[in-house]
């Protein structure tokens, strides 16, 4: 479904992928993780088309990126894209914005607004609904922007960081409980981005580990516990993968303190 080949961008000078590659099956999740900075955003930026790659390809359902105006027009049917940071307009209500939204990726409109009710229902926005997003809270913003994702019903999403953004534990676990589901039935291909590794654990089919711009491993928790024989949980493997000196760190930071 996604064909990341030979990707490398940088900005200005200071490379920030070198030489990606990253194939995602049809309905699998794959999560990304790494140290901040290293490219994670930029490779779902890349794959969602905000940004065109110095080098290399990204293939979507078999059809290249800005290859043509009508591959591109497809591509973009297929994918619905959640950045860390969206936007959303201040003066439009939420329910207006979802519907704006689902209209775009020309859902039918009976289904549309039943799936609205929903979403608002499950990330508890129905009292907001109808009043303007500028009015939201932190937290309902980033709910509403979750909302406008899942309503384009899209094959294909791509999500950077989604647990962010202030949301309360019952819309992670709505969230959490959705992305499994997806994944389980194989209603969206899902690669997404997020510092957590109890949620990558528990949600990803495979953990693509982002190191210094490059995939540094790309499998299955168990399947890495074997590669760096490291038997804790993907935490430990993590650290073992992208900052081995970590405890020494800490040793020597709490030397420091009591001296």
């Amino acid at each position: 479904m996604i064909n990341v080949r030979n990707v490398t961008h940088h900005y200005g000078i200071r490379p920030v992928l070198k030489h990606v590659n990253l194939h995602v099956d049809q309905g699998e999740l794959v999560a990304l993780m790494g140290p901040n900075g290293m490219g994670k955003s930029t490779l779902l930026g890349v794959v969602a088309g905000l940004l065109t790659p110095i080098k290399g390809t990204i293939e979507i359902n078999s059809l290249l990126r800005r290859s043509s105006p009508e591959n591109e027009l497809a591509i973009r049917k297929l994918i619905a894209y959640l950045p860390a940071e969206a936007w959303i307009p201040p003066l439009k209500t939420g329910r207006e914005w979802l519907v704006a939204v689902g209209q775009l990726y020309s859902i039918d409109d009976e289904t549309l607004m039943d799936h609205i009710d929903r979403l608002l229902a499950l990330f508890e926005l129905t009292k907001q609904a109808d009043s303007a997003m500028s009015s939201y809270s932190t937290g309902q913003k980033r709910k509403i922007t979750l909302c406008a994702t899942l309503v384009t019903q899209a094959p294909i999403l791509l999500l950077d960081e989604p647990f962010s953004g202030g949301l309360d534990p019952s819309a992670i676990l709505a969230l959490k409980r959705v992305l499994q589901h997806l994944a389980q039935t194989k209603a969206a291909t899902i690669l997404l981005a997020t510092p957590v590794p109890e949620l990558v654990a528990e949600l990803a089919h495979r953990i693509a580990i982002i190191h210094q711009g490059q995939v540094v491993a790309c499998d299955t928790l168990d399947n890495l516990r074997t590669q760096t024989g490291v038997t804790g949980d993907l935490a430990d493997v993590y650290q073992h993968l992208v900052n081995p000196e970590i405890h020494t760190n800490l040793d020597r930071y709490f030397q420091g303190q009591s001296k």
